[in-house]
């Protein structure tokens, strides 16, 4: 299969482990991007696929797909996608919600390997249990969990539309939020939802992400506004500054990464301060090139993220690897829980 200059896909696939580099804020590099890119839309439009790219990946990945965005949204992208063919760039949790959504649709992930520490934190039999002590429970499960999960649950919700799902709960039903930790405290805050469970997980990267971190960065930034993911250890810490006037309240944002493009359009901030996974803040500056976006803690990178690299994405083209499959009665019932959140409302924006 030729390629710029002659060269095959499997010479180019050979090179790619030589040709990534260290890049700023973590990222890497494809040394003769020009040519690796050219050849992965030729192998799209060949398989007659879409080509979707969550908003962590590496920019290099970004840049090259049909769309980019939050798990939710390119799920909906891909069940709307005339393409027969998905190639899901994310974590398995997000092209297991691509298939629950699109069953007759082949739906690729360049690296099967590609797993989350939060959808991991919660198996289908810890929540099988959990709901037999709470049997008249209703369970709301983020949507960056197992298919088996979404499976044994009510009803899925984001990081965006969390809040709304669970305030559409009846007041006396009691209420099971999993897996993180962290979004669950935000949205009992903002409820005031008192009959309410939350599940002790988490997100390694979003928790390592630590309120003295996010304190001293505010103060270095005394200008700066705050973009806070909900799952982050420290959105708590950020509510506290504003609340002891650290930071002035109209700075701080608590926000989903759609809900963070959208802010970053329309901020008239010159630095914002972003505490989620760094693979945002290539979206965050395409939106704003005039604003300054910092990571609060550039260490914040998803090593499941990065599986997906220039390689893994050039050898699941040539070779259609790596498929993934969901059982149909899971899925089937998956679907129920994914189609109630979304009946709610239209997410402003995914996890």
């Amino acid at each position: 299969m030729t390629v710029l200059n002659g060269t095959t896909a499997g010479d180019l696939a050979g090179r790619m482990a030589d040709q990534i580099l260290d890049g700023p804020d973590g990222y890497s590099g494809v040394v003769g991007d020009a040519e690796w890119a050219a050849e992965i839309r030729r192998l799209v439009d060949q398989r007659g696929a879409t080509l979707l790219a969550h908003n962590y990946q590496l920019p290099e990945i970004q840049d090259v797909a049909d769309h980019v965005g939050d798990s939710l949204a390119l799920s909906r992208i891909a069940a709307d996608a005339p393409e027969d063919t998905i190639v899901f760039c994310g974590v398995h949790f997000m092209a297991e919600t691509a298939k629950i959504l699109s069953p007759d649709k082949t739906v690729l992930i360049p690296d099967q390997r590609a797993g989350c520490s939060l959808a991991d934190s919660i198996t289908v039999d810890e929540l099988r249990a959990w709901k037999d002590e709470y049997p008249d429970a209703v369970v709301v499960s983020y949507v960056n969990t197992t298919a088996a999960v979404k499976a044994l649950t009510d009803i899925c919700c984001t990081s965006a539309n969390a809040v709304d799902v669970v305030a559409s709960i009846p007041a006396d039903r009691e209420v099971l939020f999993c897996p993180d930790q962290f979004l669950g405290a935000h949205v009992r805050r903002v409820t005031g939802r008192t009959n309410m469970h939350i599940w002790a997980g988490e997100c390694h990267v979003h928790a390592g992400i630590n309120g003295d971190e996010l304190a001293d960065q505010a103060r270095s930034h005394p200008d700066a506004e705050l973009f806070v993911h909900p799952e982050c250890g420290c959105a708590t810490s950020a509510l506290y500054l504003a609340g002891e006037g650290a930071v002035p309240e109209e700075r701080v944002k608590i926000l989903s990464t759609g809900g963070m493009l959208d802010a970053a359009r329309e901020t008239g901030a010159s630095q914002v301060l972003v505490a989620t996974e760094i693979g945002m803040l290539h979206q965050l500056r395409r939106a704003a090139p005039e604003v300054d976006f910092l990571a609060v803690n550039d260490r914040a990178s998803c090593r499941y993220m990065k599986m997906i690299t220039p390689a893994a994405l050039l050898r699941c083209l040539v070779e259609g690897a790596d498929e993934v499959h969901v059982d149909p009665e899971t899925a089937r019932l998956g679907r129920a829980s994914v189609q109630r959140m979304i009946a709610i409302g239209q997410p402003g924006g995914g996890e």
